[in-house]
C-alpha cells in the first residue's frame, strides 16, 4: 500500500499485494504545497469555498482508522491529518524527524530505541501531544489488531514514554530499517481522548491526529479537509482540501479534470489518458508533476509449479522479457525498466537481471530449454494470472505469449488468464497459479521491504519449498536457507557498507535462482 503501500495481516493472502505506502503526491507535492489555483465546483453536497483545492482521485478508503490502514487512499488521508514520529525529506528516501525532535538514540545492544519528542504539538480536539499519547498510539496500532498491526509486532517488544518528552522502544531483535518503519502513516500520533485500546477497536469515520489537515466531513464520493489552526508547523498555502472520489473510474475522474470540476487529478488515470494531458500540458493547458514511484510491477513465478519448478525454464522466461519494449509499447513511456526488486532510485539497486539475463541472449535461452525437454513441437505450458481489473497485466500477458512465440520460437507458450481482484489475491498464496503478474507497494522505503516480503520463508524445505511466510504469501514458494540467512543478516547489521554488500548478495541470489522477475517501476503523475 505509496506514501505508503502493501502486507496484509498476519497472514491473510492478501498481505504482500496491499500495501500502502509512499504516495508521490504526499512526499513530493504534499497537498499542503498546493496553493489555490482556477476555480473549481465543490464535491456534491460541500458549499464551495474559493480558497480550498479540489482533488480528484479513482481510490476509496475503507476506514479512516491508522491502525487498521493498509491501502492508498487510506494512507494517503492519514499522512496529511496525521503525522508520524519520522518521515520523508521531499522527492528522496532520507529519513527526518517530524514528531520525533531527532533521530533515535540505540543502545549498544542494538535493541533500544530513546527517541526526544517534539514540543508544542496539539490534536485536533486541542488535547496536548506528549510521550504518553505517542506510547497509547504505538501501542493501539499493535493491540487492536488492524490490517497493518503486524509491521510493528512482529518488531517490537515494548514501548513506553520515559517522563513527558522520550519515548523508549524496545525491540525482539535487531532490525536496522526500524527507523523507516516508523515513517509508516499508520503509526501516526492519534488523541488517547478519541480513540481506545482493545481487539477491533477501530474508528472508520473519523481522524483524529496532529497533521497539517482536520478532517470535517466524510461522505460516499467526497471529503473535507481543512487546515488546522493550531498546527504547530508550517501552515498550508490553502484553506483545505476537498476530495473528490470516483472509484476505479479513471473515465470520470479524466472528464471531471478536462471540464474543470477538480483542480487536480491524482491515482488514477490510464496510459492514454496521462499521454494526453502530458500533450496538452505542453500547449499550456495545465500543468503535470512527474516523478519515479515506489511502486514495482513483476513476473511471479511458482516453483512448485510442473513447469516453473524447472530453473532452466525461469532462467528462458527471464532472458525473454524486453523491458524497453514493455514500457514503449504497453506503458507508453510512463515507467521506467527495472532490473531487480529494488527500485532503481535506492543506491543498493544491482540491475542483476539486465548483467545475468541479456536480450540478445536468446539462443541461450533456447538452449535451456531443450535441456529441459522442450522444443517447438512439444512446448513449456506457463498459465499466466492476473486481476481481471488490470488492463495493462492484460496487455502485457497478451504480450509475453506473443514474444515467447516470436523470439523462442513457440518453445514456451503462455496462456493469459484473469480473474476478479478479490479471488486473485486471496488465491495467490494457496499455490493456484502457475505465474502472476503483480506490483508492490513498499510499507516503508527501505531496501529490505522489497526483498524479505519476497523472498523470506519462516517454515519450509528445499523439498517442500515454503510453506508459510513472505514468499508463499507472494505465491513463489521460494526456499533458501541461504538466503533466510543473508536476510537475517541484513536486517541486524548496522554498518551502511555491510548492508549494502549483503543487499548486492540477495540480489545476485534472486537474479541467480529467479523465483520473480522484475518488470518495470512506475512513475506517479499529478495534473493541476
Amino acid at each position: 500500500m505509496s506514501v505508503f503501500a502493501s502486507l496484509a495481516l498476519r497472514l491473510a493472502p492478501a498481505r504482500y499485494w496491499a500495501r500502502t505506502m509512499l504516495v508521490l503526491l504526499l512526499l513530493l507535492i504534499g497537498f499542503s504545497l498546493w496553493g489555490c489555483g482556477r476555480p473549481a465546483n465543490a464535491p456534491a453536497g460541500l458549499p464551495r469555498n474559493p480558497d480550498m483545492i479540489t482533488i480528484g482521485t479513482t481510490l476509496k478508503p475503507r476506514t479512516l482508522d491508522p491502525a487498521d490502514s493498509y491501502e492508498v487512499a487510506s494512507l494517503l488521508l492519514a499522512y496529511n491529518l496525521g503525522e508520524t514520529l519520522y518521515t520523508y525529506r521531499p522527492g528522496t528516501t532520507v529519513l527526518e524527524p517530524r514528531l520525533a525532535k531527532a533521530l533515535p538514540i540505540l543502545s549498544s545492544d542494538a535493541l533500544t530505541y530513546r527517541i526526544p519528542l517534539r514540543q508544542g504539538v496539539k490534536f485536533h480536539d486541542g488535547s496536548p501531544f506528549n510521550a504518553a499519547a505517542m506510547a497509547f498510539s504505538l501501542r493501539r496500532f499493535m493491540e487492536n489488531g488492524g490490517k497493518p498491526s503486524f509491521l510493528l509486532t512482529d518488531t517490537v517488544a515494548t514501548v513506553e514514554a520515559v517522563g513527558d518528552w522520550e519515548l523508549r522502544v524496545t525491540l525482539k531483535k535487531p532490525f536496522a530499517a526500524f527507523p523507516a518503519l516508523l515513517a509508516f502513516p499508520g503509526a501516526a500520533a492519534l488523541s488517547p481522548q478519541a480513540y481506545e485500546i482493545g481487539a477491533g477497536k477501530f474508528k472508520p469515520d473519523g481522524f483524529v491526529g496532529t497533521g497539517p489537515y482536520r478532517l470535517v466531513s466524510l461522505s460516499n464520493d467526497s471529503l473535507r479537509l481543512v487546515a488546522f489552526a493550531d498546527y504547530w508547523g508550517t501552515a498550508p498555502k490553502n484553506q483545505g482540501i476537498d476530495l473528490q472520489l470516483y472509484p476505479g473510474n479513471p473515465a470520470n475522474l479524466f472528464n471531471a479534470f478536462r471540464t474543470r470540476a477538480v483542480d487536480v487529478a491524482y491515482q488514477s488515470l490510464v496510459p492514454q489518458q496521462v499521454k494526453q494531458l502530458q500533450a496538452e500540458a505542453q500547449r499550456g493547458q495545465g500543468q503535470v508533476i512527474e516523478a519515479p514511484g515506489s511502486v514495482i510491477h513483476f513476473l511471479t513465478l511458482n516453483l512448485q509449479g510442473e513447469t516453473l519448478h524447472n530453473k532452466q525454464v525461469r532462467r528462458a522466461v527471464a532472458t525473454l522479457i524486453d523491458r524497453q519494449f514493455l514500457n514503449q509499447r504497453v506503458l507508453q513511456g510512463q515507467g521506467d525498466p527495472v532490473y531487480s526488486l529494488v527500485p532503481s532510485s535506492f543506491a543498493a539497486y544491482q540491475p542483476v537481471f539486465q548483467q545475468q539475463y541479456p536480450k540478445q541472449n536468446l539462443e541461450q535461452a533456447k538452449a535451456w530449454l531443450r535441456q529441459a525437454g522442450y522444443s517447438p513441437e512439444q512446448p513449456a505450458q506457463v498459465e499466466i494470472w492476473h486481476s481481471s481489473g488490470s488492463i495493462t497485466s492484460s496487455i502485457v500477458a497478451a504480450l509475453l505469449k506473443a514474444l515467447a512465440k516470436r523470439d523462442l520460437e513457440g518453445m514456451i507458450e503462455f496462456q493469459p488468464n484473469s480473474i476478479a481482484a478479490a479471488a486473485y489475491f486471496k488465491n495467490i498464496s494457496r499455490g493456484l497459479y502457475e505465474s502472476t503478474i503483480s506490483n508492490w507497494y513498499p510499507d516503508f522505503l527501505d531496501p529490505d521491504n522489497y526483498l524479505y516480503p519476497f523472498l523470506s520463508c519462516a517454515k519450509g524445505s528445499p523439498q517442500d519449498g515454503c510453506l508459510e511466510g513472505g514468499s508463499q504469501n507472494q505465491g513463489s514458494f521460494y526456499y533458501s536457507e541461504a538466503m533466510n540467512q543473508l536476510l537475517d543478516q541484513e536486517r541486524q547489521t548496522l554498518d551502511p557498507a555491510e548492508r549494502q554488500a549483503l543487499f548486492a548478495q540477495i540480489q545476485t541470489r534472486l537474479a541467480e535462482d529467479v523465483p520473480y522477475i522484475p518488470l518495470w517501476q512506475s512513475k506517479d503523475f499529478a495534473f493541476a
